[in-house]
């Protein structure tokens, strides 16, 4: 067959159908037209989950009457300048958007209407495009409450492609997109007001932050992730050469069972990185069970001509030209922040804890003291239990007692022991996790602090400061190798075998010690001792998966981590074991000395904090 010139109309419908995919999609190029526009407020109205109406008005600086025809027009836009050779810097970018597609995409596929007054002109003129068909610019009514701005309203999307309707979801679902992208903005944006009404109904009010940098940020988060992500997140603020990484990262303690609540942003614009995502997670690797997720808003800012932003039509993916610089700062900045959180866990476990506890109203039966025998109570009694903690005979020192016996581990032995603590019982109440008091049975302790009490799981506190123990003996003694008998042959994809020979240094750090054998061939020579006999073969698959995913090897390093973790688990102190006064306390000062004792090696809380006045109102004392 000849080869034939598209008509425009249909090659302006095949780019719309690239950058304009479903309604969210047209509101998130809208938007961040009104911020490039500088709007300091920006209201969003949709209608049957945008389908039927799409209408975002801004109170930035317009558009001139001039130009209303040129802003529809393909590859038209006011934010790239070309130099004088006529060549256009793509990598000095320093707007949201800059392709010029999204108002004649939009125009090819519904029915688009621009009412703009432009900053110090004296009346508003709009222009309309319907199905592609552009109409001329006339007079138009202002009655927006700002001097100068602009109204875009879309209607009937994709009426002129019906075949594109069919697969849309539901108006539920795509409300719920649209919703998504304005919130993902206005986490960006603190200093601007946002406002999102679903058919008459407001459903996102959000004022501008008067200090967008520090607390403005952080009340603009918790606006849009809820009030429990303000106490449950840590604050980040560190830069390495010209790359700065600010934010906030939730506690362990305080996940999710999806990605969807990583908010990630780069110089301002929401994206979703497979890097970044890669760093988070070798961030919180041995915090969490695999199936949870952290909670995370981060912002990267660098000079634009270290990122490239032109390599997805709807702008959400990006590259770095040092991606191991940005990799290394997220996950020393994240490490070290979670790190200096201590033992710190979220506050949701306690409120969790507190909604299950509900006031019983009975007959109250005969009560009788429990005697030196410790009788038990005949049918229809109730005994009260002394609740005392019983302080044994003291041992040579409480927290070596407590990792004698079966938690004794040869890669434990190399750690340093911790100095013994002798601190009076009443005194230790006013330590953040309290004096022990009891413990019920024989697998939680109870602590009173100053303000409350504290709930302590002894074998899943004990199993993280075991496993921390072990990784400062890894750190510092490095992992042992067993060399392999006769080197074994793996066969990969000649590139994956290259991305693998490349990182033989790194591996090498990790016990596992590689080298080139040919093309698409990796001879391995010696593996880590603690992993004992492996499948190689499936190993180095792993690690190719990882490389080509994430860039990183994580499935190593999170091999030997799972191992240390099991052995933690089988030798710290079990549930049913009986711990002695001094015992109990020295694990929790242990726990008060240990990074990330809040969670244990599964990503589950070590104790829950139960503040007084919550256990007063339980019983209505306030």
């Amino acid at each position: 067959m000849p080869i034939r010139r598209l008509p425009p109309e249909a090659v302006n419908r095949i780019a719309a159908g690239e950058v304009i995919e479903r309604p969210a999609a047209a509101v998130k190029e809208l938007v961040e037209n009104a911020l490039d526009a500088g709007a300091r407020r920006i209201s969003v109205r949709i209608e049957r989950g945008g389908l039927g109406l799409i209408s975002i008005e801004d109170d930035g600086g317009g558009i001139p009457r001039d130009e209303l025809a040129l802003a529809v027009e393909r590859h038209a836009t006011s934010k790239l300048v070309a130099e004088e050779s006529g060549a256009v810097d793509l990598l000095n970018i320093h707007t949201m958007g800059f392709r010029g597609e999204a108002l004649p995409s939009i125009g090819a596929v519904a029915r688009l209407t621009i009412t703009s007054r432009a900053r110090g002109a004296d009346g508003a003129w709009a222009i309309g495009v319907e199905g592609g068909d552009l109409a001329t610019v006339k007079p138009s009514a202002w009655a927006a409450l700002s001097e100068s701005g602009a109204r875009v309203e879309v209607r009937d999307l994709f009426f002129a492609t019906p075949a594109r309707l069919k697969f849309m979801k539901s108006e539920r679902a795509e409300m719920m997109a649209v919703s998504e992208v304005v919130k993902r903005l206005a986490m960006a944006r603190p200093d601007v007001a946002f406002a999102l009404e679903n058919d008459g109904r407001a459903s996102l009010r959000l004022s501008a932050e008067a200090d967008p940098e520090n607390e403005g940020r952080r009340a603009r988060l918790a606006a849009i992730l809820g009030a429990d992500f303000a106490p449950n997140c840590i604050a980040l603020d560190q830069t390495r050469d010209t790359v700065r990484l600010s934010g906030f990262a939730g506690l362990p303690t305080f996940h999710r069972g999806t990605r969807e609540h990583q908010h990630l942003f780069v110089n301002g614009r929401p994206v979703k990185d497979k890097l970044i995502v890669g760093a988070v997670r070798a961030a919180y690797q041995d915090l969490l069970a695999r199936d949870r997720h952290p909670v995370v808003a981060l912002f990267l800012d660098l000079p634009p001509g270290e990122v490239d932003v032109n390599v997805h039509p709807a702008k959400t993916e990006v590259r770095f030209r040092d991606a191991a610089l940005v990799r290394g700062l997220i996950v020393g900045a994240l490490s070290h922040a979670l790190a200096g959180a201590g033992h710190r866990a979220s506050t949701t476990t306690a409120h969790s804890a507190l909604g299950a506890i509900r006031p019983h109203y009975a007959p109250q039966p005969a009560l009788r003291a429990w005697g030196a025998a410790e009788e038990r109570a005949a049918p229809g009694e109730f005994a009260m239990p002394s609740g005392r903690v019983e302080y044994g005979p003291p041992a040579s020192s409480p927290i070596t007692a407590l990792f004698d016996g079966e938690a004794q581990l040869t890669i434990m032995e190399q750690a340093s022991e911790a100095p013994a603590v002798h601190i009076d019982a009443e005194d230790a109440q006013y330590f953040p996790l309290g004096a022990a008091r009891a413990q019920i049975h024989e697998t939680y302790i109870v602590a009173q602090t100053e303000d409350g009490i504290v709930i302590v799981d002894q074998h899943a506190a004990h199993e993280r400061l075991v496993y921390e123990r072990m990784k400062q003996a890894l750190a510092n003694g490095g992992v042992r190798r067993q060399a392999l008998l006769i080197p074994e042959v793996v066969e990969l994809d000649p590139s994956e075998a290259e991305a693998i020979a490349a990182r033989a240094e790194e591996l090498g750090q990790l016990g596992l010690v590689i080298e080139p054998f040919g093309p698409g061939a990796i001879l391995v020579r010696e593996t880590p001792a603690l992993l004992g006999h492996i499948d190689a073969a499936g190993l180095l698959k792993d690690l190719a998966d990882d490389i080509a995913e994430l860039g990183e090897a994580h499935a190593l390093k999170e091999r030997l981590e799972e191992v240390c973790s099991s052995m933690a688990c089988r030798g710290s102190v079990r549930a049913g074991r009986r711990l002695t006064g001094e015992e109990m306390n020295a694990l929790l000062r242990h726990m008060e000395a240990t990074p990330f004792s809040g969670q244990c090696n599964h990503g589950r809380p070590t104790y829950v904090e139960l503040k007084l006045a919550d256990i007063e109102k339980l019983f209505g004392r306030r």
